[in-house]
This record gives structure tokens, C-alpha cells and sequence, in this order.
């Protein structure tokens, strides 16, 4: 299964092959104030099931912190995914792949949302344990 995506202005273009390794939201601050919103829609995937097929020459990188490498088109500023270079994933913006079916399974650093979701997926305070974070869960 294949998924082709691209910037705002379309001056790149990406494809995701296969299956998605997970899919959620995150409340991280970091994640709201690059994505604009109050919570951030990810869908992980592993290096070698992104491609860029067009515009490699207009991505932008922006790191913060060594644990996300955050890609944009610098034609239209237009956010594409952000390597996780420690965790060996690819988050692709799933807006950025309209024709991808969303199916999250899990909600992250919900210790800093400021939107409360009662949506009945699992609500970790930060990351799974095998990424790094607590693994504790929050209530709804």
C-alpha cells in the first residue's frame, strides 16, 4: 500500500510504502507549537517507507533537540514530517497523506494537553516505555 502526500504549495511531494508502525496524537508543547494546534495528529513509520519522489532540494530541517529533526518545505513553509533519529522512526504528518486511513491507538505526553479528549484511547502521560518515557497511563 502506497500513500503520496506533499507540502501546502506542493513544491514537495513524499510517499509512505507499507504499514504505519503507530498512529496517535501527541500534547507535547514542542508538537503544538510547530503544528499550529492543540494537538498534534502523527503517524510513525519506519526510514526506509519514506520517500521524497519530488522538491528534495526545498526541505528545510529545524532541531530543537537531537530527538526530532523537523522537515518543512521553505517555499511555503509548509510542514512535511519530523525524523526521530533516536527512536529509528518517521513522523508523517498524517494531514500531509490525505489518502491515509487515521487510525490512532494512542494519545502522548497527555500530562501537557490542553485539550482534554475523552475519545477512549489510551492516555499516556508521556511516551511508551520502549521509547524512553514513564509508560504510566492517565485517566481520561
Amino acid at each position: 500500500m502506497k500513500h503520496t502526500g506533499s507540502c501546502f504549495c506542493g513544491a514537495v511531494e513524499l510517499q509512505v510504502t507499507g504499514e504505519s508502525a503507530a498512529m496517535g496524537y501527541c500534547h507535547c508543547r514542542s508538537c503544538r507549537s510547530w503544528s499550529g494546534g492543540p494537538v498534534n495528529a502523527f503517524s510513525l513509520w519506519k526510514p526506509e517507507a519514506v520517500e521524497v519522489t519530488k522538491g528534495a532540494g526545498n526541505i528545510g530541517t529545524f532541531e530543537k533537540t537531537a530527538m526530532s529533526q523537523r522537515q518543512y518545505c521553505t517555499k511555503c513553509g509548509g510542514h512535511l514530517m519530523t525524523n526521530h533519529p533516536t527512536l529509528g522512526l518517521v513522523d508523517v504528518f498524517s494531514a500531509t497523506i490525505p489518502t491515509l486511513k487515521f487510525a490512532p491507538g494512542v494519545h502522548v505526553n497527555y500530562a501537557e494537553a490542553v485539550l482534554p479528549i475523552r475519545d477512549g484511547l489510551p492516555k499516556l502521560k508521556d511516551f511508551p516505555a520502549e521509547f524512553g518515557g514513564s509508560g504510566e497511563m492517565m485517566a481520561e
